[in-house]
């Protein structure tokens, strides 16, 4: 039946889907791990953690129901066709096998499987084994999508929340140390809100909701509205609903991290912290829970990036590999991954990102306020361009030293120091994606004239 809105509890499935496709076990390593290197400066830490982690997913999804697109690869082709199909490439490749899925593995092994088994065997070895079997579990159900992950998202996901909330409250009731008078990390000691901006890249929420949007427009669509512009206005309220929720969530989860300082040094990456934080609230038992529950959400989260890759790369490349295929391949390639270990696949997934999130964020923009423009091409193509040649110099930035050193990047970086402004504070994009709207602005009123011209001689 047709309907011109949602009733308020379907806004809240709606929501909870949001949720539940934004929200994983491995979103949980970044907060914790943001909160001990923010120390007493967490509350401009939280909000910028919040903008990136919380803000740009939901207007992605917004984004994708605004411009009543198929999907993101339609999106990206307002840019050329072939630029849509690399973007969405390069968009699932990322949120996959290269760097989410195999991280959904080493999150898992790092938070609650590692510190059962102490020092005794060796940590190589044993995430080895543990992979293995991980990914032969989702291999094994990506083939055969059934109930399973069914279960999963209606039993062990709210178990996982429930542990977390006692692990939450617990940790609360019973600081470490008082917030405020934790020395923050010397990268957080000035700027933390520009530095937190990052950190909530790590998440990869916020290209995953480019990805994302489609499937909540299409939830929308099955409870019976049709019309564009409601589809779009309901998929703004329930991502409101759903990143109030996840807000919520990340802002007692960096409290968390900040007041744990009184109890243990500043971690090597969160899964160690968030292990380190279980064991002393819940004791090994708890410990022993946590660890099966996020496992079991990690699971379910890497069955659906798997199911999902495959089909979009099946369709976007017809004719060249199955279903099936694709999703051996993703797999092997995850499983091969995730054997670098938590803290590699962290540490090398964040130049990617910088890479790839000006021109996620500047397609976003783009496309909520397009019909200032007309959705004009022209505005899309300067715009995207200028925002990825500001954006390679954020990846050269952001790769390890030595690999700078190797490619002999100083030179790069040392100019985009100077003439790009806000470039320290990884927003060296902004002026150049502004430059690029007043090119394509200034294409598309001089093509309007000669349209004009052209009439006027017919």
């Amino acid at each position: 039946m047709k309907q011109k809105h949602l009733s308020f509890k379907q806004r809240l499935l709606v929501a909870a889907t949001l949720f539940g496709m934004f929200f994983g076990a491995g979103n949980l390593i970044f907060p914790v791990h943001l909160g001990q290197l923010a120390g007493r400066n967490l509350l401009p830490a939280m909000t910028g953690f919040i903008l990136t982690a919380v803000g740009i997913p939901i207007l992605g999804v917004a984004a994708i129901g605004n411009t009543h697109s198929d999907g993101l690869q339609a999106l990206a082709s307002r840019v050329g066709k072939r630029y849509g199909c690399f973007f969405t490439c390069l968009l699932y490749l990322t949120i996959g096998p290269c760097f989410a899925i195999p991280r959904c593995a080493t999150t898992s092994f790092t938070t609650g499987i590692a510190p059962m088994l102490g020092t005794a065997i060796s940590p190589r070895m044993t995430l080895f084994l543990f992979s293995a079997v991980f990914f032969a579990l989702v291999l094994f159900f990506s083939l055969r999508p059934g109930n399973i992950t069914l279960w999963i998202g209606k039993i062990i996901n709210p178990l996982f929340l429930f542990f977390l909330a006692i692990l939450i409250v617990s940790a609360l009731l019973h600081p470490g140390a008082p917030v405020f008078s934790t020395a923050p990390d010397a990268s957080y000691e000035n700027g933390a809100l520009f530095h937190a901006l990052s950190e909530g890249y790590g998440t990869m929420d916020g290209i995953a909701g480019l990805a994302f949007g489609i499937v909540v427009i299409q939830v929308i669509r099955q409870m019976g509205v049709q019309d564009d512009a409601a589809i779009a206005s309901e998929v703004l309220h329930s991502g409101i609903l759903a990143g109030l929720l996840m807000a919520f969530i990340y802002m007692l989860t960096i409290l968390m991290g900040a007041q744990s300082l009184g109890l243990f040094a500043v971690s090597g990456n969160g899964g160690i912290a968030l292990s380190q934080i279980s064991s002393h609230y819940l004791g090994r038992a708890g410990l022993m829970i946590l660890a099966v529950t996020i496992t079991f959400a990690c699971l379910k989260t890497s069955i659906g990036l798997v199911t999902s890759c495959s089909e979009t790369f099946e369709k976007m490349f017809p004719g060249r590999l199955s279903y099936k295929a694709w999703a051996v391949l993703f797999t092997a390639f995850s499983f091969l991954i995730s054997n670098a270990g938590l803290s590699t696949i962290i540490r090398y997934s964040v130049p990617v990102l910088m890479l790839i999130y000006p021109p996620a964020i500047a397609l976003i923009l783009l496309a909520l306020f397009g019909k200032q423009f007309g959705h004009s091409s022209k505005v899309y193509f300067w715009v995207t361009v200028c925002t990825w040649c500001a954006s390679l110099f954020d990846f050269f930035k952001a790769l390890p030293a030595p690999l700078q050193t190797t490619l002999h990047l100083d030179a790069a970086i040392n100019l985009a120091e100077r003439f790009l402004p806000f470039f320290n504070l990884n927003l060296g994009w902004l002026l150049p994606a502004f430059l690029g709207l007043l090119i394509g602005l200034s294409a598309r009123k001089r093509n309007k004239n000669i349209t004009k011209k052209l009439q006027s001689f017919a």
